[in-house]
């Protein structure tokens, strides 16, 4: 990730319109803002969620509250509580989410 053309600034999540993206069960809340060529994003999983395909984006990811178990395409799993973070890089492992609680995220890609 390379970022540039992109000056100092602050974001208040919370005046930042929510989109809506249905899972395979369950809804993800975003909260986005683009800055150049980086997407930066708040995400809200509800209690039950399951992503409805496999991400082969590259993501930098913080849980912020919750638990979130991701799967890799070649079986590994791996959950992340509060304060922990994974990142991979584009097309290196696909991935998908889920969750049973809720979880709060916030991602770079």
């Amino acid at each position: 990730m390379q970022i540039s053309d992109t000056p100092f600034g602050t974001t208040d999540w919370s005046a930042i319109p929510t989109t809506e993206h249905k899972g395979e069960s369950g809804t993800a809340y975003w909260r986005t803002q683009t800055f150049g060529s980086t997407r930066v994003r708040m995400v809200e999983y509800t209690p039950g969620y399951l992503a409805d395909h496999w991400c082969a984006k590259g993501h930098i990811l913080l849980c912020l509250e919750g638990e979130l178990l991701t799967e890799l395409k070649d079986g590994r799993t791996f959950t992340l509580r509060p304060g922990m973070s994974y990142q991979v890089a584009d097309n290196a492992e696909p991935q998908r989410s889920s969750t049973a609680t809720g979880a709060k995220l916030f991602i770079v890609d």
